[in-house]
């Protein structure tokens, strides 16, 4: 079996959920932001559950399994985290991009299209989620990697229809809003590309891999979705959804995790 393609696939299918989630924007739907809220606190809760269960605790495993001490394990764990974070932060100085509550970033002119600060915004944002799973696929154990899939695949839905909800309520059409909801599908497979093809060279890259996906997703965690689900005063809505978001994944980890 080829956990690479695997990896591939089942990165580009959850990435893709984002453009499915953004579909009824096409029906006569009016979502209230407090929904809006508990949708995106959701995405960071899956986010957040998968980072541990399916990341940390995984990753700790496999670093045992090679041989490392249990100390030496968690210590691995705490250097891919961190390298993770630290390598997020830099992208996100780096690319000028645009968010719907912060506005734009690190833009030293009006020159650049707003799609393409979108698009650079999607990548720093989704990039992480396509290397999680790639990462789990690439170990070669797909009852591992299968869970993660399914609730990335969940947490892109509610997210593209906000980000597709958002950029109609800024007064762009629906096909740019279906566009750019698709392009962000789109990110994840090659995060997924990366993640499994890295996992898969040697054993002992992967719990470093797998330490390091979540520190990048820890990043977007905190830096991007817990702010945009709190935004204009909707921290009760927004930690709601977080807490929904963290139990389904918690239980996709459970019980379709071996």
């Amino acid at each position: 079996m080829n956990v690479v393609l695997v990896g591939f696939l089942a990165s580009l299918l959850a990435g893709l959920a984002t453009f499915v989630g953004a579909l009824p924007i096409l029906l006569p739907i009016n979502l209230t932001q407090r929904i809006q809220g508990i949708m995106l606190g959701f995405g960071g809760g899956v986010m957040l559950a998968a980072t541990a269960f399916s990341l940390i605790v995984p990753g700790t495993e496999a670093a045992e399994n090679i041989g490392y001490s249990r100390a030496i394990a968690a210590l691995i764990m705490v250097v891919g985290i961190l390298l993770g974070g630290l390598f997020l932060q830099v992208a996100h100085h780096a690319l000028p991009h645009e968010h719907f509550l912060k506005g734009r970033e690190n833009c030293r002119g009006k020159s650049i299209k707003q799609i393409w600060l979108f698009i650079a915004a999607i990548t720093i944002h989704n990039f992480p989620e396509g290397l999680a799973v790639g990462v789990n696929f690439g170990s070669g154990n797909i009852e591992q990697g299968l869970p993660i899939a399914v609730g990335i695949g969940l947490q892109n839905m509610p997210e593209g229809l906000v980000v597709a909800l958002s950029l109609i309520s800024e007064r762009y059409s629906t096909s740019y809003a279906l566009g750019v909801s698709l392009l962000t599908g789109l990110v994840e497979p090659l995060g997924g590309l990366v993640g499994a093809g890295v996992a898969s060279i040697a054993q002992f890259i992967l719990p470093w891999a797998m330490a390091f996906a979540a520190g990048a997703m820890l990043f977007v965690i905190s830096d991007d979705i817990i702010p945009e689900s709190h935004r204009k005063g909707l921290e009760t809505e927004g930690t709601i959804g977080v807490m929904l978001g963290f139990v389904v994944m918690m239980f996709l980890d459970i019980a379709l995790g071996g």
